[in-house]
């Protein structure tokens, strides 16, 4: 074949490919006869190497328009077309599966294998890929997510963002044409999610991958060419990621919110202080840098500090840990150290966080407050081990929150539950009874049987309410039947029936959407004020964190790194990036505006860092 004929053959089959890497034409999809539409009406196309952010509300048919694609669902009305295939055609959808690889949010969910490296092969092997190039793709895919150590450890034993690294990996090594990530990243650690992102985009950018990256991180969805809005099942507007974003009060309808930094530039705006559109740190520190150039304002902040650095402790709850340490596995070739001496204290009444890379220990540390993970010593089988002549008996660990010994075999463990609850990652996977009503109440009958039924109810009907559900609209209910945000709300609703002194929360707000995430962070403020004494979140969300909490911890390979105010904790940047997380938005605008020159610091709120520009750009003003 003559060179001509090569670049001929080439350009035919490009030519014979369709142009769009998917289409929807007048799609719609219900779960059941009587329920509305999770998708409706729906035409879309995605051109082939288009990198497409979807943005909605929890409930809004995103993760039922990337199961469509898969033909893990069939459209009602309409048709899906995937490079040309028809994924509701039995003898095509594995053909479509083979192209077009889909990451859920819950890794748990496609982990089908009891070793890594076993699961990252599943993909391949089932299509028939040979023995040497299956080796090769699991060392690649393994190293795009930073989880080559983790080759031969068993999945169950990863934390929940390690299984999602897994899960990532397991699609990438089909090397798929299309890649659907369904809030894939929501469990990642700050350095996780950027890593993966980053692999992402070069897919896209150098191998000409089409890239559906459904989120509610903005930073994600500003990676993307175009992103699209869906409301109720139906795609109410689209555009590029800035046009979207710069859409204000229209978001709100579609039970959206502004990106945290388009709530920072509004206020300032109030305030008089007109900037314009910016959706990055860093562009808004030009834009504020800019603006007291121009006006040849010299901004001299002065020196913040919190009002409250010291904690004061005796409480009646005050928690105390010393020297914690914990092995999964422990006599097993499998053994994990998660903690490796955990010493911290939290005061009674502190609204407080733990922050930490993926698989720091985090969970690991929550799950021993209410002694779902018990201390060595308080196991009934126990005995103290016996010493070699000489040997140096080895320190225990101890814990004690209020008046619980936790290392006490005879503590009231019952009790204790009662005292302190726990609300897990993804707390709706709780769920398990008939009715909503039964879910809920489940706890209270097992910590309070005394109670009389009418006393369960008006406890159950506060606790629904409490979270902002319906009682006579939603008690009969099937707890299954329910909207993702709904299930999350009677999950916890579950947890604080029995009125906790303590609240433990791990990851309480991921994968909601900004507003669900606001109305969770709003509910436990409640909580806190009106009843419950200490609340405790685990959180990846640095924002999160700034907003809420008066003190948090970072943990760093099982030990704690530092503990302080986020006003003094979230100025250690490059130690905080080191370990895998990052600083809030608030923090890198600072930082931003360091590097111009000017100098800010606040207490790490939005609404803080508003305050002080305002405050430092109006007195320099004054002095201009």
């Amino acid at each position: 074949m003559t060179s001509e004929e090569a670049v001929s053959a080439v350009t035919a089959t490009e030519n014979s490919m369709p142009e769009y890497a998917l289409s929807f034409d007048n799609v719609s999809f219900t779960y059941a006869a009587d329920s509305p539409f999770a998708v409706k009406d729906l035409t879309l196309n995605v051109k082939r190497g288009e990198f497409v952010s979807v943005l909605g509300h929890n409930g809004s048919g995103k993760s039922t328009l990337a199961r469509l694609i898969s033909g893990l669902l069939q459209a009602d009305k309409g048709k899906v077309t995937v490079l040309g295939l028809d994924p509701s055609d039995k003898s095509q959808v594995g053909e479509v599966r083979r192209h077009a690889g889909i990451v859920f949010q819950n890794p748990d969910n496609q982990m089908v294998a009891s070793i890594v490296e076993d699961d990252v092969a599943f993909g391949p092997e089932n299509l028939g890929v040979e023995r040497e190039e299956i080796g090769r793709r699991i060392d690649w895919a393994l190293k795009t997510v930073g989880m080559e150590e983790y080759r031969h450890s068993t999945p169950t034993r990863l934390s929940g963002g390690q299984k999602q690294r897994i899960a990532i990996a397991g699609v990438l090594a089909i090397r798929p044409d299309i890649i659907i990530l369904d809030e894939a990243t929501a469990m990642l650690d700050p350095r996780g999610r950027r890593e993966v992102t980053e692999v992402v985009r070069k897919l896209n950018k150098e191998e000409g991958m089409t890239v559906i990256l459904i989120t509610h991180f903005m930073e994600e969805a500003l990676l993307a060419d175009r992103a699209i809005v869906m409301n109720r099942g139906e795609l109410v507007a689209q555009g590029t990621p800035e046009e979207i974003f710069e859409m204000g009060d229209l978001l709100q309808t579609y039970n959206l919110s502004l990106p945290e930094i388009g709530v920072i530039r509004e206020e300032l705006r109030k305030n008089g202080i007109d900037l314009a559109p910016c959706l990055r740190a860093e562009t808004l520190a030009d834009e504020i840098a800019a603006y007291a150039r121009d006006r040849g304002i010299k901004v001299n902040c002065p020196a913040y500090m919190p009002e409250q650095t010291a904690v004061h402790y005796g409480g009646e709850w005050d928690i105390s840990i010393e020297n914690l340490t914990y092995t999964y596995s422990r006599k097993s070739p499998f053994a994990t150290n998660a903690l490796n001496g955990i010493d911290l204290e939290i005061a009674e009444g502190e609204f407080f966080g733990i922050i930490g890379h993926t698989g720091s220990g985090k969970s690991t540390l929550v799950q021993h407050l209410n002694a779902l993970i018990k201390l060595p010593q308080a196991e009934k089988k126990y005995k103290k081990p016996k010493l070699r002549k000489g040997q140096q008996p080895p320190v225990e660990s101890h814990i004690y929150v209020g008046k619980y010994d936790l290392s006490d075999k005879k503590c009231p463990w019952k009790e204790l539950r009662s005292d302190v609850g726990m609300v897990f990652q993804y707390p709706e996977y709780q769920l398990f009874a008939e009715s909503v009503f039964d879910d809920v109440s489940f706890g209270l009958k097992n910590f309070r049987p005394d109670l009389s039924r009418e006393e369960v109810e008006k406890a159950v009907r506060e606790s629904l309410e409490v979270v902002g559900l319906d009682y006579g609209e939603i008690a009969e209910k099937s707890p299954f039947d329910l909207s993702g945000g709904q299930k999350r709300r009677v999950a916890i609703a579950g947890v604080i029936v029995t009125r906790p002194k303590i609240l433990v929360l791990d990851e309480p707000a991921a994968g909601l959407d900004p507003k669900g995430k606001k109305e969770i962070m709003e509910l436990l403020h409640t909580l806190h004020r009106d009843w419950c004494k200490t609340v405790i979140i685990v959180s990846h969300d640095m924002d999160e964190v700034a907003e809420n909490c008066t003190r948090a911890c970072v943990i760093s390979r099982g030990k704690v790194f530092a503990c302080d105010a986020p006003a003094l904790l979230f100025r250690r940047g490059e130690e905080l990036r080191s370990l895998g997380l990052d600083v809030p938005l608030t923090q890198k605008i600072c930082e931003g505006l360091g590097e111009r020159g000017i100098k800010i610091e606040c207490d790490m709120t939005a609404k803080g860092l508003c305050e002080v520009l305002t405050a430092a750009l109006s007195k320099g003003a004054e002095n201009a």
